[in-house]
């Protein structure tokens, strides 16, 4: 597959390889997990500087006005990297939904994202609604011109850090119906906000959301309407993530082969043993089969295609399961030391099972699959 990068976009590449390599080694990454909120501050304001956090956006909201493609080359630059920063909870979940939902507010809250003053999260997931977007009990009920909301969300993205939120919330119908849900802004400083951090597996911050009565909620987009704007961002988000998971993939592959050149057993490296090679192989071309499926899913979805949903799911599915298989065999093949904390591996690994669990892992999005192509019916797939 011929797959070419733009100058603008090779820029970006070099970028972002250039910084990882200058100013984010993984003890730099490790100190940065270990702050307040699981990254740092200044490391985000240097994003903003170097633009990273415009590429996103349109050109008349003041960004860069980037294509999947772009965002595509820096996501997996940031994987190779284990970056922390909250990029995808501010920029792709939180900005992406201010985007696409226009308002009065928007442009400037974008502005504030663009120049690294504001945090931001999406408030989506409940208790009891594992991976379904519609499973919304959370309720929004009118007050004058602004609503109030009461209910919990739990794995809130970046929750503790955000300045402010954008909540999904049932205004009509029942729990699990998609029609129905809204999405509202509010400020973390609210009264009746209660926020309970804590670290994931990966080392990045989430938090659980208690809204207890809480007031000045602005309603974002149509009222009974966010179910498709939330199905659109996290469509994008994960095609990003995907992109992420690619870098990871690559980073481990690369990292296991040099190291089987240098340990030795039974006075030879261990990279000359016949099995482990077929090993590493395994590894190449499941990361391989994972770049093949995200290059058609960034062009089907830059393309508006109408594959472009069938294409997104059967890549998440191969993220999956390809994530499974190369960070549990880059941790074997170092040995005992893959799993321990002062070595980089077992952090790349974790973070593949964390990009396997976010909105949806590989069996949940093969049902997806399935279930969407026996809708549309069997043909043949240019």
């Amino acid at each position: 597959m011929n797959f070419n990068l733009s100058e603008e976009q090779a820029m970006i590449k070099d970028s972002v390889t250039r910084f990882i390599a200058d100013d984010y080694d993984f003890d730099q990454r490790t100190k940065n997990v270990a702050r307040e909120h699981g990254f740092n501050p200044s490391t985000w304001q240097t994003f903003a500087e170097l633009g990273w956090l415009s590429i996103p956006f349109p050109a008349f909201l003041g960004g860069f006005g980037g294509s999947a493609v772009d965002t595509m080359v820096i996501m997996e630059e940031f994987g190779k990297g284990l970056v922390a920063e909250p990029y995808v909870a501010t920029v792709l979940l939180f900005g992406g939904l201010l985007a696409r939902s226009g308002g009065e507010i928007q442009q400037e809250l974008i502005a504030s994202i663009i120049d690294g003053s504001l945090q931001g999260g999406f408030a989506y997931h409940e208790r009891q609604s594992r991976f379904e977007l519609s499973d919304v009990k959370t309720t929004a009920v009118a007050d004058g011109e602004q609503y109030r909301l009461t209910g919990e969300k739990t794995v809130v993205f970046n929750g503790a850090a955000a300045n402010k939120l954008i909540v999904s919330a049932r205004t009509a119908g029942d729990q699990c119906d998609e029609n129905g849900i809204s999405l509202f802004l509010i400020d973390t400083e609210t009264d009746g906000v209660s926020v309970t951090a804590y670290p994931m597996m990966d080392g990045q911050q989430a938090a659980n959301i208690s809204l207890n009565n809480v007031g000045n909620a602005q309603l974002i987009g149509e009222l009974h309407q966010g179910f498709g704007l939330m199905q659109a961002v996290v469509n994008d988000t994960m095609l990003a993530l995907c992109a992420e998971a690619q870098g990871i993939m690559q980073k481990l592959t690369e990292a296991t082969v040099a190291y089987s050149k240098t340990r030795e057993q039974f006075g030879t490296a261990i990279g000359k043993f016949q099995v482990l090679q077929h090993r590493m192989v395994d590894m190449f071309v499941a990361g391989e089969q994972v770049r093949s499926l995200l290059y058609r899913a960034v062009c089907s979805a830059d393309a508006s295609n109408e594959n472009a949903t069938k294409d997104l799911l059967a890549l998440k599915v191969m993220v999956g399961r390809a994530g499974k298989l190369i960070g549990g065999e880059a941790i074997q093949l170092h040995g005992g030391m893959g799993i321990t904390d002062e070595l980089d591996v077992g952090h790349y690994a974790k973070r593949l099972m964390m990009i396997n669990t976010t909105f949806g892992d590989a069996d949940y999005n093969q049902q997806k699959f399935l279930k969407l192509s026996a809708s549309l019916g069997l043909r043949c797939m240019s």
